[in-house]
């Protein structure tokens, strides 16, 4: 639960809730907008959007915590300072590194080649990309125009502001010592198994003052009804880690739980028949919240493994043979249970550069070409086994590192399903989701089946998959092409728009030509509320729900 060693949702929507940001995003308005947080007001930017001067609230304080001394911390500029640099240290190994890298922070990069020479990271030396120009007032300064920077500032998940104290304090045991100035703190943690948060007796004093769009007559009663409360509403979030469909299921219909977020697609059927909610869930007041969500889910290859990797175009051919025959839409129908759309892509929905029209083989299901692909390179049966081999005859049989919960095996089913009848083998490889992402990192799996959420509303992020500054971090396929890197910096420094559209496009298009990703979809997430469980509305991209729902004890059952 440090901001700065995190880059999955499921900590993020941990540490969103108990850090802050520079900025964040209105919680009901759509489309959605930047707002400041810590920030007093929005940036100065230069014209060229090179310079960014940030104002700073006054009074805000961190979570009380021994590393204070019994002495109440108020957060400054150089708590900002801080937290940015550490994203830099070498020892932090923190994988936001290559995306603050993009943003070209001055004298950033050299502080940390310095610290890889040295062995130590110098936080008290002044660059000019980063400086707090007094007590109240933090400046970032770029090498190159970047549009959307202030982007960046509004993710507190993992750019959430720090104190040194509590870094150096804790060191290597920061991970399990979140303090931060937001609404939570983390009263207990039972690994694998639930974390108790309860409100931060020194958050600042808040109201609930949302707008909502106009069209949204739900989002407007919301607003009406919660106007004015004191934020965070609720004393206590309770999140409970269930690994299994099943049981998260029969622990919400047993009103254990307030929020069900992202209903298990193997319970569409029952819980959302025709993607309505069912007439007995209504009769007891459940609420629905249901959207497409700004994601994707994906299997990725190894572009270093020796048997799916490499350039050449017989593992090319293997990659693209192996993508148009899994069968995007029958994982939809059956494991999804309708609940996803095939994607085409990588850019995902509700974000710039995404376009519902676009076609392309990631998204196309066509066995009879991925069986002449496969023949034509050699990829045939060699030993009379039945199992295609590799052209120079070894044997040719897939990993693929899975969870081994029931809705994963269900996907994993599709996949072998397909493969079979392509006459390649498939062995699956089952461990814990954390391990395997530790893993990934390093370049440890042939293959894996995962998901990739925007945290913003900028569709180049995604692009990032692909980028070689980003192998090791979010690029597990460790993919490397130098045309898409110059694609990838080019959109970076372009403003929205369809000019900025189109050379996104191209690099997806070098995607779909070499197929390091196979993307399968982009999911319909569905959350459940019971019907004392007030405020509640799915965002695109922000986490930090927590401080703006509330509690009507009145019809909790008793």
């Amino acid at each position: 639960m440090d901001p700065a060693q995190l880059s999955d949702l499921y900590s993020r929507i941990l540490t969103a809730n108990m850090f802050d940001s520079l900025y964040g995003y209105d919680y009901l308005m759509r489309p959605v907008r930047v707002r400041p947080m810590l920030a007093d007001g929005m940036p100065q930017n230069s014209a060229d959007f090179r310079t960014f001067t940030v104002r700073l609230r006054h009074g805000i304080l961190f979570a009380d915590d021994p590393a204070f001394g019994g002495k109440k911390r108020e957060l400054t500029a150089q708590d900002v300072v801080y937290t940015y640099k550490r994203v830099f240290d070498p020892k932090v190994k923190s994988p936001s590194l290559s995306d603050l890298e993009e943003q070209t922070l001055l004298g950033l990069p050299e502080l940390r080649k310095q610290a890889q020479a040295s062995g130590k990271f110098d936080y008290d030396r002044e660059v000019e990309g980063l400086r707090a120009l007094d007590r109240y007032t933090v400046q970032f300064k770029l090498a190159e125009s970047r549009p959307r920077f202030i982007l960046t500032l509004a993710d507190p998940g993992i750019y959430g502001i720090v104190a040194r104290e509590v870094v150096e304090k804790y060191g290597d045991q920061i991970m399990e010592h979140p303090v931060g100035t937001g609404p939570f703190v983390l009263q207990e943690w039972q690994r694998s198994s639930k974390l108790t948060f309860v409100r931060n007796p020194n958050y600042r004093e808040e109201h609930y003052n949302e707008e909502a769009s106009p069209d949204d007559a739900s989002a407007q009663a919301i607003s009406a009804r919660l106007k004015g409360k004191r934020l965070p509403i609720v004393d206590k979030v309770v999140v409970s880690i269930i690994d299994e469909p099943q049981p998260r299921w029969l622990s919400f219909l047993n009103n254990e739980h307030d929020l069900m977020q992202g209903l298990p697609a193997s319970f569409a059927t029952y819980a959302i028949p025709n993607n309505k909610l069912a007439p007995n869930l209504a009769k007891r007041g459940m609420q629905m919240d249901r959207q497409v969500n700004s994601d994707i889910s994906l299997m990725y290859f190894n572009m270093e493994d020796p048997l799916v990797g490499g350039y050449t175009p017989e593992k090319v051919a293997l990659r693209r043979a192996i993508g148009l025959g899994y069968n995007s839409e029958e994982a939809v129908r059956l494991p999804r249970h309708g609940q996803a759309i095939v994607a085409q892509g990588l850019i995902v929905p509700d974000t710039s550069g995404y376009d519902p029209a676009f076609r392309s083989e990631m998204g196309t299901f066509d066995r009879g070409r991925a069986i002449a692909l496969l023949d034509m390179y050699g990829y045939t049966d060699k030993d009379g086994d039945g199992w295609r081999d590799q052209p120079d005859g070894k044997p040719l049989v897939l990993e693929m590192n899975t969870q081994g919960s029931s809705d994963s095996r269900e996907l994993d089913e599709i996949l072998k399903k397909n493969m079979d009848a392509l006459g390649i083998k498939v062995e699956f490889k089952i461990g814990k989701w954390p391990e395997q992402l530790k893993a990934a990192r390093p370049g440890k799996l042939m293959m894996w089946q995962l998901g990739f959420s925007a945290s913003n509303p900028d569709g180049g992020n995604i692009l990032q998959l692909g980028t070689s500054n980003q192998v090791g971090q979010q690029n597990l396929a460790r993919f490397r092409n130098a045309q898409f890197d110059k694609l990838y910096d080019q959109q970076s420094l372009m403003e929205d728009g369809p000019e900025r559209n189109a050379v996104m496009k191209q690099a997806v298009k070098i995607m779909v030509a070499y197929m390091p990703y196979k993307v399968v979809t982009h999911r319909i997430g569905t959350d459940l509320m019971q019907p004392w469980l007030i405020g509640y509305k799915r965002h695109p991209y922000a986490r930090e729900f927590w401080r703006y729902v509330d509690i009507d004890t009145s019809k909790i059952p008793k």
